[in-house]
């Protein structure tokens, strides 16, 4: 028996034996042999520190122990020496998870991805490679320089796998659909520490589930994607505008009008929030045309004809989208290490009465509670040609007619804000939701607080085939902290 086995065997009794002294899991990371560039860290050190962190600390997932596998085969040993002594676990790649359902991964051993970040162009193929904990802002530029663009999410900071695995919502949809759309394959390590390959054509019904609930059937190591050529030469017209209170009415209202009638190069963001300097709510608007700046001008011209004292007009390279758009404040929305609650819904009709409601509302809320003022509303709203031009039975992802994805993220720096701010949080979602063209809420898995049901989130015409994937692939519910599905259903 080799020594690794014997170590498995004894760290087993410990854990199971009624009378044993608890697990000293430090102790057997620390005595396994792992590759050279495999890192361990532990609390009270800055290394653990720098890999558990996460973009919003609201009920988080908290750890005795922490590995960062410089290989696959790492990945893999983690996964068997955890499985071994029923040691419950959690890999993140960007760590910026927002659900709730995190939090019930207690004292866990976390495997951070972060040196499985390779980026690899193959400019003959058309397509990218990343490692399981490569992050957004690690492929604009790679991908750029080679002549090619991908579908991505509104912020450099999210992993790509980790927002692959929910469906990837972004400006580019209604070009080239959702991240899943351009997918092609993933590395994946099951439940029981085994590598498969998963695509259309190796272990095809589990690509279906991987695209739209990934986070359920294993950890992703690397995964393929299919690049599309530079639209417009890689020259993006972004505009931003501060829209003050007193014309928020008239923007909602000129917003709303692009319902049905959003062309595919377009896409906006718009945030409700708190201006420090002016004590007074106002929007910050980021419109985005994927075309030349003439065009883009006129398709948005509802929105110039507001006259705001404050509009941006640049024309910007592909890669530097993200980086430039709400004034550049992609630094200030990827601040970690703050708490933030986030509601959500996603609507496929627009209503102005609605967002002017839910202003007020925020309006009142800044005023009453002043520890919650860093709390912000974002409507992403991007057109979805591309998005339901695939067959909604091609994924598992159950909202590909949406037009818009709604969050509600309430951060603050007192927990006396904690109940009003979730209360008004569930109102707004209500609020939205009796307008959104739904008969109920309908969730972006990575964007759900995890109070939702099962059908709000996964929707129930995916749920049995999903329920059949989580029982043949992980029957003992091993990826359980991330919205998780059954292993039956209904």
């Amino acid at each position: 028996m080799r020594f690794s086995q014997i170590l498995y065997a004894a760290a087993w009794l410990c854990f199971e034996g009624a009378s044993a002294a608890p697990l000293d899991i430090k102790a057997l990371l620390s005595t396994t042999k792992w590759s050279n560039n495999t890192i361990l860290s532990f609390p009270n050190s800055q290394q653990f520190t720098d890999v558990t962190e996460r973009w919003t600390i609201f009920d988080p997932p908290t750890y005795v122990a922490a590995i960062s596998p410089g290989s696959e085969d790492d990945v893999v040993k983690a996964v068997k020496l955890a499985r071994s002594i029923n040691f419950p676990f959690l890999a993140t790649g960007g760590r910026h998870g927002y659900g709730t359902s995190l939090g019930k991964l207690d004292h866990g051993l976390a495997i951070d991805l972060s040196e499985l970040n390779t980026v690899q162009v193959d400019a003959k193929a058309g397509t990218l490679t990343v490692g399981g904990g490569a992050r957004f802002r690690d492929i604009v530029d790679p991908v750029y320089n080679a002549g090619f663009e991908i579908q991505t999410g509104s912020c450099s900071c999210p992993g790509v796998v980790g927002a692959t695995l929910g469906a990837g919502v972004g400006r580019y949809q209604g070009l080239h659909g959702l991240v899943i759309d351009a997918l092609l394959s993933v590395r994946l390590i099951t439940a029981e520490g085994k590598v498969i390959d998963v695509s259309a054509t190796s272990n095809s019904d589990l690509f279906w589930g991987i695209r739209g609930a990934g986070a359920n059937f294993g950890i992703i190591t690397s995964a393929t994607y299919k690049l599309t050529p530079l639209v417009n030469n890689g020259q993006v017209m972004n505009v931003d505008f501060i829209i003050p209170a007193e014309k928020s009415e008239a923007y909602f209202e000129a917003l709303a009008k692009f319902d049905g009638v959003m062309p595919p190069e377009l896409a906006t963001i718009s945030l409700i929030m708190y201006n420090e300097t002016t004590n007074a709510s106002q929007i910050l608007a980021n419109w985005v045309y994927a075309g030349p700046e003439d065009k883009g001008r006129e398709v948005i011209a509802p929105i110039f004809n507001l006259n705001t004292s404050t509009a941006a007009v640049t024309m910007v390279p592909w890669n530097r989208l993200v980086t430039t758009a709400g004034f550049g404040l992609d630094p200030v929305f990827c601040e970690a290490n703050v708490i933030r609650s986030i509601y959500t819904t996603n609507v496929r009709k627009l209503s102005a009465p609605t967002y002017q409601s839910m202003f007020e509302k925020m309006t009142n809320y800044y005023t009453q509670t002043p520890a919650g003022r860093s709390s912000t509303v974002e409507l992403e709203i991007f057109p979805n040609q591309a998005t339901i031009a695939v067959p909604d039975d091609n994924t598992a992802y159950p909202w590909r007619d949406a037009l818009g994805n709604m969050m509600f993220q309430f951060a603050y720096s007192d927990t006396s804000a904690a109940d009003p701010s979730n209360a008004l949080g569930k109102e707004l979602r209500e609020d939205f939701v009796a307008t959104s063209g739904y008969d109920d809420i309908a969730a972006y898995v990575s964007y759900a607080h995890s109070d939702e049901t099962l059908e709000q989130i996964y929707g129930a015409e995916k749920l049995p085939r999903l329920a059949g994937l989580k029982k043949t692939w992980d029957p003992n519910n091993v990826f359980a902290y991330n919205n998780a599905l059954p292993t039956s259903y209904p």
